[in-house]
């Protein structure tokens, strides 16, 4: 179900996005309650055929997987805010995805602990959207990109 973990986003033409927002996130846990903030307002506007808590919620996750396992110990104050949200939005679909320094891949947990704290936002993104996956970035751009896919 989760693998493959490592792969690019499905074919999608840049000129046919008919909607995008993007917004810088600070590295703190606060950040989360922020990005959902910013993602319901943003998909508000869009038409996402009652996906919105789908979405929200998958943002949350991707964030919060950012922000645990992607950042350094610590991020200096006046350093550009190290994770990014990005939403792209086409007539029949959008994608949520979130930029982070680390160039370490997402990881599963083999075996999914209901009864956990903790552990479960890959599951959660697997279970929400209808795809997902991540990639490197390329060019002077350090650290990758997981993004999440849903059909509208």
């Amino acid at each position: 179900m989760l693998a493959p973990l490592r792969q690019g986003l499905p074919p999608v033409d840049p000129s046919a996005v008919s909607s995008a927002a993007s917004c810088a996130l600070p590295a703190r846990y606060e950040a989360v309650g922020e990005a959902r903030k910013f993602t319901l307002r943003t998909v508000g506007h869009w038409d996402t055929a009652g996906r919105c808590d789908d979405i929200c919620l998958v943002v949350s996750e991707l964030v919060t997987n950012a922000l645990q396992h992607a950042l350094p110990a610590h991020t200096p104050r006046d350093q550009e805010p190290p994770v990014r949200l990005h939403l792209m939005h086409w007539s029949s679909r959008l994608v949520c995805a979130v930029r982070d320094p680390s160039e370490a891949s997402p990881v599963a947990r083999e075996k999914e602990d209901f009864s956990a704290e903790s552990g479960r936002g890959l599951f959660l993104v697997d279970s929400f959207s209808d795809s997902w996956g991540w990639h490197p970035l390329a060019g002077t751009l350090h650290g990758k990109v997981v993004w999440a896919l849903f059909r509208l």
